[in-house]
């Protein structure tokens, strides 16, 4: 009569544990160990069909664990390139999108040039040096009259909304002056800006639609941040 259990030496168990530290490593975590040991075991299958057999099973057990890349375009395409970065690119099985590469995965992205490193005026932002540009292009007449002096408007705005004081319109001819190097020049002319009151009440404006409606003081507090129904009597005499 056989034994029904076996005695086991605490000894033995505790030094065959099998200690995360000493298992392979894991390309993505995220589909745990147990779809690494299939994938592993699907790579070394010699039979081509069996393999890809394995393969699109496994492919399918990873769209369960991921039901949200349903919702993804083309997330039969990423799961693909996934198990065979898995495999370490050796899984080798028909695949009906292109096949990635070691290269391709491990390559760098070029970096980014900066338009403008250290602006002197960071108030104005990199847009009006675009539309200086843009307004050197154009010949002389009144069309660029008119976009100059839209642009120095923007300029005296820009400078308002972060210094709060207020600002003389030979100011903005200076630095219009300087950023367009030399090349408009509005020193001379008898050109007036808006107002210090009418570009500080369109700022205002403009920070009241981008608040929160709850931080907005005009709109009293409630769930929806609708205003609150007030029923007429109009039975006062």
């Amino acid at each position: 009569m056989t034994e029904k259990y076996i005695k086991e030496n605490a000894n033995e168990v505790v030094f065959n544990l099998e200690y995360n530290a000493e298992r392979s490593h894991l390309i993505i975590p995220e589909y745990g160990r147990h779809l690494q040991k299939l994938i592993d075991q699907a790579a070394i299958i010699e039979d081509r069909v069996e393999r890809n057999k394995a393969a699109k099973y496994i492919i399918q057990v990873m769209g369960n664990l991921n039901p949200h890349l349903r919702d993804v375009l083309d997330f039969q395409h990423k799961l693909w390139d996934q198990i065979f970065i898995m495999s370490d690119f050796k899984l080798d099985v028909d695949s009906p999108y292109p096949i990635p590469t070691r290269e391709v995965i491990h390559l760098k992205p070029e970096r980014l040039a900066y338009p403008q490193k250290y602006p002197k005026y960071r108030y104005y932002g990199n847009n009006i040096k675009y539309m200086i540009d843009v307004a050197n292009s154009w010949e002389e007449g009144e069309m660029k009259s008119a976009l100059v002096k839209v642009i120095a408007n923007h300029m005296k705005k820009s400078y308002l909304s972060w210094n709060k004081d207020t600002v003389t319109d030979v100011v903005i001819f200076e630095h219009l002056y300087e950023l367009s190097d030399g090349t408009l020049n509005l020193l001379q002319s008898s050109e007036e800006l808006l107002t210090t009151n009418d570009l500080m009440r369109t700022n205002k404006k403009v920070s009241n639609k981008n608040m929160p409606i709850s931080n907005n003081p005009k709109v009293k507090n409630n769930k929806n941040g609708k205003k609150p129904f007030i029923k007429n009597n109009t039975n006062q005499k």
